[in-house]
């Protein structure tokens, strides 16, 4: 019986930017668990050959290539997947980007570019998929934030800025939706071995830091992050609701 609440077979699950990284993993855990994946991206080739990967795994899954920062592309998107694959039980609001720069020089345009990319698109794809879920009475939507929407390094005061504001909306996504029986949470990844963290992977120096500052000791894997999904996509979580479950090793817990 304990088992069978983290079981998600016939739910349905989409995965914003996940032809890569985090994104990827999670689709990939939430498909072994049992459910029925839709990988997205904006690349309609990256997103066909990620979803071959995971076809080749035995994985019931489809890809939707849309993008989501644009609200247009987000409702045509999700009515696609509504009429073709299935009603979407799960959201998982993975896409995102990174850009460093020293605060004082940092662009107009690659500030409002990281906004619409890690802020936008959640607000964008929750509320559309929302619309879907509510009149369900049920739905599962995962915000994907960061460690760093508590606390900011050099040269990424933007992207904490972006994730402070996804674990705000988580919040009042909760407020505003859990009484339709939706449950909205977050999974905040700590420092992982992704593309978008391969420069600082490389970095000697970095990592020895990274090793000293988490008392893990090491980089994350992204199959780490798996678990935390299946638990906020499953009823194992059907009464957590507006909060974020810092999966980083243990460096939120330290001084």
């Amino acid at each position: 019986m304990s088992l069978a609440l983290f079981d998600l077979t016939g739910r349905t699950a989409l995965v914003t930017g996940s032809s890569q990284g985090i994104g990827y993993s999670l689709a990939e855990g939430l498909g072994r668990a049992g459910a029925r994946i839709v990988l997205n991206g904006r690349s309609e080739a990256k997103t066909g050959e990620a979803a071959a990967r995971l076809e080749a795994e035995g994985l019931s899954v489809s890809a939707a290539a849309f993008d989501v920062t644009d609200l247009d592309a987000v409702r045509a998107g999700i009515e696609r997947i509504e009429s073709e694959v299935g009603a979407i039980d799960i959201l998982v609001n993975n896409a995102g980007i990174q850009r460093r720069a020293p605060l004082e020089d940092y662009p107009e345009e690659t500030w409002h570019e990281i906004m619409r990319a890690n802020v936008d698109s959640v607000f964008y794809v929750g509320q559309t998929v929302a619309r879907k879920m509510i009149p369900r009475g049920r739905g599962k939507i995962i915000n994907i934030a960061s460690l760093q929407a508590h606390a900011a390094r050099y040269s990424i005061a933007p992207y904490t800025a972006t994730k402070g504001a996804v674990l705000n909306l988580t919040k009042g996504m909760c407020t505003d939706w859990a009484r339709h029986g939706l449950q909205i949470n977050a999974i905040g990844p700590g420092y992982f071995e992704t593309p978008l963290n391969q420069a600082l992977v490389d970095d000697p120096k970095f990592t020895e830091w990274l090793k000293t500052r988490t008392p893990t000791g090491r980089w994350g894997k992204v199959e780490e992050l798996q678990g935390a999904a299946i638990f906020l996509a499953s009823a194992a979580s059907d009464f957590v609701n507006g909060q974020i479950i810092y999966v980083d090793g243990g460096v939120l817990a330290t001084l």
